[in-house]
């Protein structure tokens, strides 16, 4: 493993979704990151053309879910600087909230398979171990506002998270 100085950025976003009956819709993930897990959508950003975190969740939601939404559906609520996460790499991930419901569970595809959850039922899945004490209170939380978090995600050490900023 890398000194996590020495660890690459990638920047990323994470896209929750969710039906009429205001359920979660989960990929699970047939790849790393987190494979065997259920997870929010999502993507890298394609910084070669200049993307914005915006248009990477717009694009990540139509190539992941089939479901076609404009930059303006989406709510950004929050962003979180991990160090170290899986003592791979850090990241810059953008948490945004889809404020038009998808109306149908999309195919399975390379990525995975979905599946729709109640946020009671998220509780008892599979999750990344980050998501399952970071990720899904900081969306409880903060789903309608914005936080600014940072995580140290180093294998050898105990998750700790800081607020750096909320609204």
């Amino acid at each position: 493993m890398a000194a996590s100085s020495s660890l690459d950025y990638k920047i990323a976003v994470l896209v929750f979704m969710e039906n009429a009956a205001g359920e979660q819709l989960l990929l699970l993930r047939a790849k790393s990151p987190n494979l065997g897990c259920w997870t929010p959508i999502g993507g890298k950003l394609e910084t070669a053309i200049g993307e914005s975190p915006f248009e990477c969740a717009a694009r990540e939601t139509r190539e992941e879910t089939g479901h076609a939404i404009d930059p303006t559906d989406l709510h950004l609520f929050g962003m979180i600087a991990e160090k170290a996460y899986e003592g791979e790499s850090h990241w810059l991930l953008f948490l945004f909230r889809c404020t038009r419901p998808i109306a149908a569970l999309p195919p399975a595809m390379e990525e995975g398979r979905f599946g729709f959850f109640s946020r009671s039922a998220i509780d008892e899945l599979g999750l990344p171990a980050t998501d399952r004490t970071a990720l899904w209170p900081i969306f409880d939380q903060h789903r309608n506002g914005f936080v600014a978090l940072r995580a140290d995600c180093d294998p050898g050490k105990k998750l700790a998270i800081t607020v750096e900023q909320q609204l």
